[in-house]
């Protein structure tokens, strides 16, 4: 059983969170658990949907797959210290990946110190990848080792069927993404590198 936590907080990006959790979720359940942590109990969208949270942040340190999402809260969570303290994670037994802002939470957590990264294409964000130590690039998905990094909403379908290619393999990843993929699309990754 692999055991994917998706970091969420309050004003995340829903289709950010809401697109992972889908497709996360429609793998088997009996192969893969899936959950959503934060720094507390509830949190709300940035477009007002209020959702209860599966556990605390530190439920990611046990994890097979981390999934850092997006969203105008991620600055206040990246510069809370308590964040580092509760989420410590493993590169070399975990999979490591964020979609737009979620890029700055890995490199909060030094995870992408001397890696090239992408993030949605604001200077901020940019900004804040320079000071963890990233290289930021234009690019739909940066994958480096057990890390990876995504820009734009729906690069987090590539993103996810990468997870679970490190995961599983890359036959569950495009039969799951397959379930979702516009009819008559053949669900390939072009010009991905996974």
């Amino acid at each position: 059983m692999k055991h994917i936590v998706l970091v969420a907080f309050d004003r995340f990006t829903d289709i950010d969170l809401f697109l992972a959790w889908d497709l996360f979720r429609r793998i088997d359940a009996a192969r893969c658990d899936v959950r959503i942590v934060a720094k507390n109990p509830r949190i709300t969208s940035s477009t007002g949907i209020t959702i209860d949270c599966h556990g605390p942040l530190a439920a990611a340190r046990e994890a097979d797959a981390v999934y850092f999402c997006s969203g105008q809260g991620s600055r206040a969570l990246a510069d809370d210290p308590e964040f580092a303290d509760a989420v410590r994670l493993d590169e070399s037994r975990q999979v490591l990946a964020a979609i737009d802002s979620g890029a700055i939470l890995l490199g909060a957590l030094g995870h992408l110190h001397g890696r090239r990264a992408t993030t949605y294409p604001s200077p901020d964000l940019r900004t804040r990848l320079l000071a963890a130590g990233a290289t930021p690039v234009d690019a739909a998905l940066v994958t480096e080792g057990n890390v990876a990094t995504a820009a734009q909403c729906l690069a987090g379908v590539e993103l996810v069927r990468w997870v679970i290619t490190r995961l599983f393999d890359r036959s569950v990843a495009d039969a799951t993404i397959a379930t979702a993929a516009p009819l008559g699309a053949h669900g390939d990754a072009r010009g991905a590198d996974l």
